[in-house]
C-alpha cells in the first residue's frame, strides 16, 4: 500500500458473499461467521475479519498487516456500540469485584 491508495473499511453484505469465499480460499482459510468487516484498497478486497470472533482472512499476495489493524480497531467500536445496558453494567460490575479484590490483597487484616 502506499499513500495514495484509497482504503474503504465496511460491513460485509450479502452481495460479497462470493469475494468473501474467493478471499478465504486464497487465504486457506474460512469465511469468519457473523458480521465481517471488510478492507478494500482501490475496491479491491484484501481482509476481512469477524467482529465477534476476530477470525481474519487476508490476501497472502498483498502486505495485509496494517490493514488487519484497521479492521480490529473498526471491530472494537463496532462490539462496543451493541453492547446492550446490561452488559455494560455487567462489565462495570466485574471490574469493580476486581479492583476490589486486588485492594483486599494488598491490605490483609491482622
Amino acid at each position: 500500500m502506499t499513500s495514495a491508495d484509497d482504503i474503504i473499511i465496511r460491513r460485509a453484505q450479502q452481495s460479497d458473499s462470493e469475494a468473501l469465499r474467493r478471499l478465504a480460499a486464497l487465504d486457506s482459510g474460512r469465511v469468519p461467521a457473523g458480521v465481517v468487516l471488510l478492507a478494500e484498497v482501490d475496491g479491491e478486497l484484501r481482509a476481512a475479519l469477524g467482529v465477534r470472533g476476530r477470525e481474519v482472512v487476508a490476501d497472502p499476495f498483498h502486505p495485509t498487516a496494517g490493514l488487519i489493524e484497521l479492521l480490529a480497531a473498526r471491530a472494537t467500536s463496532v462490539r462496543a456500540a451493541t453492547l446492550t445496558r446490561g452488559d455494560r453494567m455487567r462489565a462495570r460490575l466485574e471490574l469493580w469485584a476486581h479492583l476490589w479484590r486486588g485492594a483486599s490483597s494488598a491490605h490483609p487484616t491482622a
